[in-house]
């Protein structure tokens, strides 16, 4: 992913005089770059990992995973924080009325 340009965007649609919003985006790009390295660690070596003690031995998920998740909800809490500038959008066009169309007998 390119972060820079995920960056700009970002800001792009905030007030950057809010150093706050912009300290908010930078944490985003921050928590983005550590999950793209948790995606290389896990690729790397898998999803699930073995563990051995002594003669024990067992299969457990990878750590990355449950640091994922957990960036990921630090993710969409700071996203949500965010105070993003709405961009103009067109009025919807109307939608057609049951009168424009011919009416259909009934099944019953």
């Amino acid at each position: 992913m390119k972060f820079d340009e995920l960056k700009s965007q970002l800001l792009a649609r905030i007030d950057t005089e809010d150093l706050l919003e912009v300290k908010k985006i930078n944490d985003l790009i921050r928590l983005h770059e550590l999950d793209a390295e948790c995606d290389k660690v896990i690729d790397r070596d898998g999803v699930s990992i073995i563990i051995e003690n002594g003669k024990q031995k067992f299969i457990k998920s990878h750590p990355s995973m449950n640091e994922k998740m957990k960036i990921n909800a630090q993710k969409i809490a700071l996203e949500k924080s965010i105070k993003f500038k709405l961009k103009n959008t067109p009025p919807a066009t109307p939608a057609a009325t049951v009168e424009d169309k011919p009416k259909r007998g009934s099944l019953i």
